[in-house]
């Protein structure tokens, strides 16, 4: 008798539903109107900048379900996470309101 042929399921959907609602988080918030959104995988990363030379600012990583980790962006251009594990909008106002210094302008 064979096994049952398992498939490797994806313990966290790709949706374009959360780059959305992120994007329009910052839309709503005109003194952000300089954060541009991507979407890859499980991350949604915040930048400014030429396109072709992104500065990166925070990103967010889907841990489970509803549930995001935020990470900084160091000066060498690493990714530091944080302690901070909340739902997407959560984090979102969090990171505005607590660590708005992170999403200025730079030249």
């Amino acid at each position: 008798m064979s096994r049952p042929r398992t498939t490797a399921r994806r313990a966290v959907p790709d949706t374009d539903d959360d780059l959305r609602a992120v994007e329009q988080f910052f839309r709503r918030r005109p003194n952000l109107a300089h954060i541009r959104v991507r979407h890859r995988g499980a991350l949604i990363t915040l930048e400014s900048g030429p396109s072709n030379d992104p500065i990166p600012h925070a990103r967010l990583r889907r841990v489970a379900g509803q549930i995001w980790q935020l990470e900084m962006a160091t000066h060498t251009g690493r990714w530091q996470p944080t302690p901070l594990r909340a739902p997407r909008d959560a984090l979102l106002e969090a990171l505005v309101a607590d660590f708005g210094w992170v999403l200025t302008p730079q030249a």
